[in-house]
């Protein structure tokens, strides 16, 4: 149960060649010229060695990857037709969840993500099935990734009767989060629909991750409305805003006292680092403490036809949208991967240190920009101190 990964250059310290030594599934030493008879032996060929990627905000159950046709989109850019859509779609096709979640983790593995955190669709037509799909998936899975699992009402909580049974019995059945969606533009109805959500976050023990879209003043509204819950319930340290558009719509000095009070509370943020509206004020967010990860979103769904289930790509676009360039700002892409995401995530032992988990990444870069902006390299993917990945090829 031991593996020495020889040869190969930290991200931290891309200019030293060293040897690492896992045991266990642990890394044990980490140094040049390491000795250990006993151990398999990985040639790390000089390449680039990077903690398991961590995908913080995704939607493995609808996912089309590898469905043998295309989907075509036609769709106007409303919330409300999109979801009505995917509903319509659902209804008229024969869409399996657990194999369709199973596709994409298995492309995402490839690419060297080590843990996802997914949202999942619960509503009054499908009820939990989807839940169902993917908790089967994560278990199938589970030697080979870390997946968390969001309960989310995507078509709302007071606009799909019936929905928050089924949110409840999904909590019951294991899912580790519950989500929530626009409390003001799409639920009408703030106080209502974070009650519910907070509620029963705290009956069952759970977190909660709230997708919101609200722009400028009206999301800001939304923002002091879930401070106010997670005071409220005693959530403190158990909440995550996903994408969170409108802190980077307010004034500078409101975007000070949301920092403040997030921290206060270690309410996370997840961004998907979208190109068509405003993202959270990442460096000014981070230096009061706020952690932020990234995620694909949705990827080749009813909703779009874009993503590749890569986390690179994904911390590429991170860099794209913040507009950094140095190779000293496009560290901060690759921490909302990886450690922002285990931050998010609450993931102990994470990272390139003795007694951290071997959850790790070889490729072919000199440096951590490197690795972002090249597209396609092929990667070797450790879980647990195992190989799971050969040059992009999944073993297992």
């Amino acid at each position: 149960m031991s593996l020495l990964i020889s040869n190969v250059r930290l991200y931290t310290a891309p200019k030293e060649r060293v040897d690492v030594l896992i045991e266990d599934g642990v890394i044990r030493h980490i140094g040049p010229n390491l000795a250990a008879p006993a151990a398999q032996r990985l040639d790390g060929k000089n390449q680039l060695l990077l903690p398991g990627f961590i995908d913080g905000h995704a939607h493995i159950d609808k996912s089309l990857w590898g469905r043998e046709e295309w989907y075509e989109n036609d769709l106007p850019r409303n919330l409300e037709a999109i979801i009505a859509n995917e509903r319509k779609f659902r209804r008229e096709n024969d869409f399996n969840s657990q194999l369709q979640s199973e596709r994409i983790v298995r492309h995402c593995i490839s690419r060297g993500t080590s843990f996802i955190r997914t949202h999942i669709d619960v509503d009054n037509e499908i009820g939990v099935k989807h839940v169902e799909g993917v908790l089967q998936t994560k278990e199938k899975l589970k030697h080979l990734v870390g997946i968390e699992t969001v309960a989310f009402p995507q078509s709302g909580i007071l606009q799909s009767p019936g929905t928050e049974q089924h949110l409840e019995q999904a909590l019951k059945m294991g899912a580790d989060l519950i989500g929530g969606l626009d409390p003001c533009s799409y639920e009408k109805d703030p106080i209502t629909h974070l009650n519910i959500i907070f509620r029963l976050a705290a009956e069952y023990g759970k977190g909660v991750d709230i997708h919101l879209h609200e722009r400028g003043e009206m999301g800001a509204f939304s923002v002091e409305r879930i401070i106010a819950k997670t005071r409220e319930f005693g959530l403190a340290g158990k909440v995550t805003i996903s994408h969170a558009f409108c802190l980077g719509m307010v004034e500078p000095e409101q975007q000070k006292i949301f920092a403040e009070q997030l921290a206060e509370l270690n309410i996370s943020i997840a961004t998907t680092a979208p190109v068509d509206v405003a993202v959270p004020p990442y460096l000014l967010l981070r230096a009061a403490g706020v952690d932020i990860c990234a995620g694909n979103d949705g990827v080749r769904d009813t909703w779009n036809p874009y993503g590749n289930g890569d986390m690179l790509y994904r911390a590429m676009a991170v860099g794209l949208r913040y507009r950094w360039r140095k190779d000293s700002e496009m560290l901060h892409a690759l921490e909302s991967i990886t450690h922002g995401g285990a931050k998010v995530m609450k993931l102990p032992n994470y990272g390139i240190e003795v007694g951290c988990r071997a959850d790790l990444v070889l490729t072919e870069a000199r440096v951590a920009a490197e690795a972002i902006v090249t597209l396609n390299a092929p990667h070797t993917v450790i879980k647990h101190g195992k190989v799971i990945v050969d040059a992009g090829e999944c073993l297992f």
